[in-house]
């Protein structure tokens, strides 16, 4: 099997999953974005980076996408669905980028899904955020596009707030306002691969903050999750539509679970080191039954006379 991943840049995560695909035997490369390179409107059409053909590839894995202009962002993803469209499985598919990378439509999916989530203000008005502020109470603001932490600002008292959301309202940023859960000072990242949670680890800031992402120095530990916490991180998976994910989940002090994130583009780095999971062999096989499965699904509908 011939498998391109596309990512911003090599590092760890293409390392293992180039590991992965050759100890099954496959061949892999990896491309950046920014190299890619349409044909349209000559016969064939055609997708390159240099000498890699990515329409003769048998898979895509889409790892990070790079920071760029709206056009930019715009052509990569409307590339993984030509290529999509096309019969190349992408892995995972553009869709589930597209709805896990925005904050607001995860969480109006997982809503519509019946989900349990933290209650979230979405808006443009710096007025609407600062209402939605005060009524709430203690509040995360967070950037809608954002990973690792990055950007996230905790604030209850008004005045503090009112500085932060003038700042931001003069950057044209959308407020995306979400009430603190109360809990006891951890959460829980589960990375779902298919139809089941492959690992599970509970994050904790090493400095009693709220803080608890792994890329910021939490500190994670292994953990068998509940059954019940199984089946919600499955559910929320499901509702983007990923072939893998990374789910964070919270519980409040009165015993609820919350779903806080579903990432597309989920990193594994300190699940691994935590569980000694071969995650990316774990998406890999996935990956291999996608390709087989597309391949004889033709042959399940055809009708021999």
């Amino acid at each position: 099997m011939r498998a391109v991943i596309l990512s911003a840049r090599t590092g760890w995560h293409t390392d293992e999953l180039r590991r992965a695909l050759t100890e099954r035997g496959h061949t892999s490369s990896v491309v950046p974005y920014e190299s890619l390179r349409a044909r349209l409107g000559a016969a064939p059409a055609a997708l390159s980076s240099g000498s890699c053909d990515l329409l003769a590839a048998d898979i895509v894995l889409a790892r990070i996408i790079p920071n760029g202009s709206l056009e930019q962002i715009i052509v990569r993803v409307d590339t993984l669905h030509w290529l999509e469209s096309r019969g190349i499985p992408v892995v995972n598919p553009p869709k589930a980028i597209e709805r896990s990378v925005d904050k607001f439509y995860t969480t109006a999916l997982l809503q519509d899904a019946g989900l349990p989530t933290p209650e979230t203000v979405v808006c443009e008005q710096a007025d609407a955020a600062m209402e939605a502020i005060r009524a709430m109470g203690d509040v995360i603001i967070k950037p809608l596009f954002g990973s690792m932490g990055l950007g996230m600002l905790r604030v209850s008292d008004p005045d503090v707030a009112f500085r932060a959301v003038r700042t931001l309202e003069q950057l044209r940023s959308v407020f995306y306002v979400q009430q603190v859960i109360d809990h006891a000072g951890a959460d829980v990242r589960a990375f779902v691969v298919g139809d089941t949670v492959i690992g599970a680890i509970e994050r904790r800031s090493v400095d009693g903050g709220w803080r608890t992402n792994v890329s910021r120095g939490g500190r994670a530990r292994a953990i068998a999750l509940p059954s019940a916490w199984h089946d919600l991180a499955v559910r929320a998976a499901a509702v983007i539509g990923a072939d893998y994910a990374g789910v964070d989940l919270i519980e409040s002090r009165d015993g609820r679970v919350f779903v806080l994130e579903v990432n597309g583009i989920p990193g594994w780095k300190g699940l691994q080191q935590a569980t000694n999971l071969d995650v990316a062999g774990a998406i890999v096989d996935l990956a291999v039954s996608r390709v087989r499965l597309d391949a004889v699904t033709p042959l399940a509908t055809d009708v021999t006379p």
